[in-house]
């Protein structure tokens, strides 16, 4: 089985982007940080505190997903991406599955007092803290058909990226369990 993709996953100011480094470090992997592909339309949208809306996300999931092809088709036998995006719905996360490697999420719990601080420290970034509020309301946990892990943001980047490592040795698609049994959520 190719090594997986990894979609570090959750809310503006979780972490998305530093543990996403930290975790390709540790895995040699190259590293994607999907608000790089959004359109300058979302970014003013999100600097101004307004939510995406479904429409407004599709082609940009759409452009994360053909980054994660690309690397299934240049690098079949080497690590998979890491990528750093919010995915914060199931059907969001569905598109990013649809490659040729398997996808393995690790979704940064919320603490909104902690990531409320984080946001308010950010400097540079174009996602205001005033679409904090509707990410958390939007934001569904992982299902049973999604491998992934849910780590606390309240440990270090190096905590979390350990973490992932370790799970990433026990990953299998869902495929894979209905042949041997195992369980493919690994929380």
């Amino acid at each position: 089985m190719p090594a997986p993709h990894i979609v570090v996953m959750g809310v503006s100011g979780a972490g998305k982007s530093t543990v996403a480094r930290v975790i390709a470090e540790r895995t040699g992997a190259p590293v994607l940080d999907a608000d790089d592909l959004h359109p300058p339309t979302n970014r003013r949208k999100l600097s101004a505190g307004v939510p995406l809306t479904d429409e407004d996300r599709r082609p940009w999931l759409a452009a994360v997903r053909d980054r994660m092809r690309e690397r299934d088709s240049s690098a079949a036998g080497g690590p998979g991406l890491v990528v750093a995006c919010s995915a914060l719905r199931h059907a969001y996360r569905d598109v990013l599955r649809d490659v040729d490697r398997p996808v393995f999420f690790v979704e940064l719990g919320t603490d909104p007092d902690l990531i409320a601080a984080r946001l308010a420290a950010r400097r540079g970034h174009f996602a205001s803290q005033r679409i904090l509020e509707s990410q958390l309301r939007t934001l569904e946990p992982l299902a049973d058909d999604e491998n992934g892990i849910v780590c606390s943001i309240a440990r270090s980047a190096a905590a979390i990226s350990d973490e992932v490592v370790a799970a990433i040795g026990d990953c299998v698609t869902p495929h894979e369990q209905l042949d041997s049994g195992r369980d493919p959520k690994l929380r």
